[in-house]
């Protein structure tokens, strides 16, 4: 009987350090990925917001450079253009880079388009 127990002495220890193992590496795989997710989100708000910026530029009395615009905006919500293209006729496209908290994780890009709404008139709205 004594053979049996001390063969088996350390094992317990194995096992804790195998579940505490797993444990840190859900956890890991977890934060990575809440922290994609979060640069998801961050990307799409800053894309749509520099969109509306570059958009919105064109109708100020004191016009500013739409991509210009744009791109404080973006950097103004942790985002860097990649591309900003004008569209003609005051739209403007724009597509915005995030960078994950984690590091080795890809980039968030999002990208978004704004501009006036053309459709004015009695044509406008749902068709009857």
């Amino acid at each position: 009987m004594t053979e049996t127990v001390d063969c088996e002495r350390g094992s317990g220890t194995v096992l804790i350090a195998g579940i505490v193992g797993a444990a840190v590496l859900l956890f890991g795989a977890g934060a990575a990925l809440a922290s994609a997710q979060l640069a998801s989100g961050r990307a799409r708000t800053a894309a749509d917001l520099a969109a509306l910026a570059a958009a919105g530029s064109t109708v100020r009395l004191e016009p500013v450079a739409g991509c210009a615009a744009a791109a404080t905006v973006a950097r103004a919500n942790g985002a860097r253009t990649t591309r900003c293209t004008d569209l003609g006729g005051g739209d403007f496209e724009v597509i915005v880079a995030v960078r994950p908290g984690l590091g080795r994780l890809g980039e968030a890009t999002a990208r978004a388009r704004a501009g006036p709404d053309h459709a004015v008139g009695p044509t406008a709205g749902p068709a009857p």
